[in-house]
């Protein structure tokens, strides 16, 4: 692809200095020409136009006329040889496919998708108008959720730790559930903000800023706690930036609360973390649209359906980001493990479904592994999480 889009970059180069190379510019013909027209409006208001002035008019109105075709010359110039170019390097055509969002339910569940990916990036005026004209409706909660996230995101991006953490107060046992650094990144963030603000530095206010918000988290982050208490001795900022703890002098120390912030919050609202158009255009236009249309060609060809409605035919591959959860498939039973029926793993290190595991299991509850000579009892499974 490398080829193709230097290419591209050339030609679109060449159409930019088309457009700006040769006369005046269209903006700039139309402009002088509104301009003359408006000083013989103020003449026949005034009453003091001569036949030499619509002479002149005329003659602008031609000139001007003249420049503008000139100049989209120039453009269709350079559309035509990108066109061309396109043709030569993309020999084979873009694929055709029959239309997608057919039923009610298919077109409302994308006006949704994009309604929230349009709350989701902030852009709320943008999204009522959509949400308006589209006919369609959101629950009033789940835009005030999308308001205090912007609120939140906002007041981070001003170095304003406060709402996140009044946030983080209140969710804090879904944060432990996750196992989540966000509390912590907060405070480590306000505690080197203070390490570093003062002038002569005194570290005083940092630790005691410490002692009081950081210490709770101590069991969990007892490595990152050690370095942030050690790196006082390496004031100031410039002494700090040469030692072995300048990651705790970067910026992005700062920055990186933003995202950290805005997963854990979509999480708990049982969210991805991208927004959902991004989702869309990495999974969709990252192979899975033409893998699905291929399918349904080829069984179209062999006159065959697939029946099952919650399952695809074909396995579609995903970034690591866009996977959401276990994609286990038991080599005995080939099918995907599900919360119901979980990956189990045996004594010997071999993991296979529960309903596996149970089929296999004999009366006295021995399970002879299907990949080697080892027995285990089906009591002594473990489940894995992937």
């Amino acid at each position: 692809m490398e080829g193709p889009l230097r290419e591209l970059n050339k030609l679109e180069k060449l159409a930019e200095r088309s457009y700006k190379g040769k006369g005046p510019s269209i903006d700039n013909s139309l402009d002088t020409l509104l301009q003359s027209l408006n000083g013989v409006k103020e003449r026949i208001e005034a009453g003091t136009t001569t036949e030499d002035t619509f002479a002149l008019l005329a003659h602008t109105v031609e000139t001007k006329k003249k420049e503008v075709d000139d100049k989209q010359k120039e453009v269709y110039n350079a559309l035509s040889r990108l066109g061309k170019a396109l043709d030569k390097k993309f020999t084979s055509s873009l694929p055709s496919y029959s239309p997608l969002f057919t039923s009610d339910s298919s077109r409302e569940a994308l006006d949704l998708t994009i309604a929230h990916h349009f709350l989701r990036t902030g852009q709320f005026a943008t999204a009522e108008t959509f949400l308006e004209e589209s006919g369609r409706t959101i629950p009033s909660e789940l835009r005030s959720h999308f308001l205090e996230l912007h609120r939140i995101l906002t007041a981070l991006r001003n170095e304003d730790i406060g709402p996140a953490l009044e946030w983080s107060r209140k969710n804090r046992s879904f944060l432990r559930q996750r196992s989540s650094p966000l509390e912590f990144n907060l405070h480590r963030s306000q505690y080197i903000r203070l390490l570093l603000s003062s002038h002569p530095p005194n570290p005083l206010p940092a630790l005691s800023y410490a002692n009081a918000t950081l210490r709770s988290f101590y069991p969990e982050h007892a490595v990152e706690f050690k370095r942030l208490m050690t790196c006082v001795i390496f004031l100031p900022v410039e002494r700090l930036q040469c030692s072995p703890y300048a990651d705790l002098a970067s910026p992005s120390l700062h920055y990186d609360l933003e995202p950290l912030f805005a997963k854990e919050y979509c999480a708990s609202l049982g969210m991805s973390r991208q927004v959902p158009l991004r989702v869309v255009g990495d999974i969709g236009g990252g192979g899975a649209l033409a893998r699905i249309e291929k399918a349904r060609y080829v069984m179209r060809e062999r006159k065959s359906e697939w029946s099952q409605t919650d399952e695809l035919p074909i396995e579609i591959p995903l970034p690591p980001e866009n996977r959401y959860h276990s994609i286990f498939a038991c080599p005995v039973s080939k099918e995907q493990a599900t919360e119901d029926n979980p990956p189990m793993m045996m004594i010997c290190g071999h993991v296979i479904t529960k309903e596996s595991l149970q089929k296999l299991s004999k009366a006295n509850g021995r399970v002879k592994c299907p990949y080697c000579p080892a027995e285990s009892m089906q009591n002594t499974a473990l489940r894995v999480h992937f």
